[in-house]
């Protein structure tokens, strides 16, 4: 029953995050493109969740939810600071 939950849970995260690159590769600009990047991280949760599920509490279940909890708090800076880095004209950046 385990295998069978991680399973699905892993297929979802690969889903998103394989929706997240059709996206990202679909869109023309930058900043059409930063929409992206929350799809991206919305997929490790369900990745870190089927390792929790298959390994139960360890080292390994360890690992994947720090990175987890990493992306979450990092992924909306950064897309903040790579808008505002895309939105000031060249003569500005100085």
């Amino acid at each position: 029953m385990r295998e069978t939950i991680a399973a699905i849970l892993l297929f979802a995260g690969v889903a998103l995050e394989l929706a997240a690159a059709l996206g990202i590769v679909a869109m023309r600009g930058v900043l059409q493109r930063i929409h992206y990047t929350g799809l991206a991280m919305a997929g490790s949760i369900p990745i870190a969740a089927a390792v929790v599920v298959r390994e139960s509490f360890s080292l390994a279940s360890l690992g994947a939810l720090l990175l987890c909890g990493y992306l979450l708090l990092s992924s909306p800076v950064l897309a903040h600071v790579m808008a505002r880095v895309a939105g000031v004209p060249e003569e500005e950046k100085t």
